[in-house]
């Protein structure tokens, strides 16, 4: 049967992609979970990570990374848009199952002024601890920065000490930004957000190359061009490696090997 898509096409080349950011484990998932994963599957997605939000998410992460061991990996931490008045209570649930299980990252911590401001002092120190925790345990960071660049950037000048790694999920910044970043030892996550018309992601990806690129599908959420504005779901990865390839000049193939090179090496596997 002929492939319809080039992307369709390249994925019987293709050895492993890794989605290095979905939440498979929420609702939007409920009624065909099993078959999006056999989807992201067969279209090369062999490794799936999996960041918490908050207590309520907890045991779905765990139930659906224990289903598929070896492929869905959980990553334990506070979302930002979850840090409320009540957010060391929530930090301490992350702490004790941190002792109880293994995980493979803390997060998705981070700042988020995007939203809501109310809670800013509450998001830096929750940041704040996680990056300790992330410290403590020797685990990668997955840093939620959406219009909090300069607010992560004066915490991490604080905190980061020794050999902190990690990616700043859902990249949107410029091009210094992610330098930035890469001068702090981290990576940054590239997802559907790249495929759209007006993002700028294209240029910040044609000066930085792909060498400290990981993909993206963050799941239910950004789905690419053409599925812009549906549900997103890790398959669809291929579409933001495709673009990459083609701002580059590069065959996706050679974008599956060094990004997929890069998540292994941050969560050291």
């Amino acid at each position: 049967m002929p492939c319809l898509h080039r992307v369709q096409c390249d994925v019987l080349s293709l050895k492993m992609f890794i989605d290095t950011h979905t939440h498979l484990f929420l609702r939007e998932f409920e009624p065909d979970r099993d078959d999006v994963i056999k989807r992201a599957f067969s279209s090369g997605v062999l490794k799936m990570f999996l960041p918490n939000i908050d207590r309520n998410t907890i045991n779905p992460l765990l139930g659906i990374t224990g289903s598929y061991p070896g492929n869905l990996y959980p990553i334990m931490g506070l979302h930002p848009a979850s840090v409320k008045e009540n957010y060391r209570e929530e930090l301490q649930i992350v702490e004790d199952w941190l002792t109880r299980e293994k995980f493979y990252a803390i997060g998705e911590t981070g700042i988020d002024l995007y939203w809501n401001k109310t809670f800013l002092k509450e998001q830096q120190d929750s940041f704040t601890q996680q990056i300790r925790l992330a410290k403590h345990y020797d685990l990668p960071l997955v840093i939620h920065s959406r219009e909090s660049f300069n607010e992560i950037f004066r915490i991490l000048e604080q905190e980061l000490t020794g050999n902190v790694r990690g990616i700043f999920h859902a990249f949107t910044g410029t091009y210094e930004q992610a330098q930035e970043i890469f001068n702090y030892g981290f990576k940054i996550g590239i997802g559907g957000i790249v495929t759209f018309k007006n993002s700028g992601l294209d240029q910040v990806i044609a000066k930085t190359g792909a060498d400290q690129v990981v993909l993206e599908t963050d799941s239910p959420y950004l789905a690419p061009v053409p599925y812009r504005g549906k549900r997103n779901e890790p398959a669809y990865i291929l579409y933001p490696a495709q673009k990459i390839a083609d701002i580059l000049g590069m065959q996706v193939q050679e974008i599956e090997r060094v990004t997929t090179s890069n998540a292994l090496s941050i969560f050291q596997l």
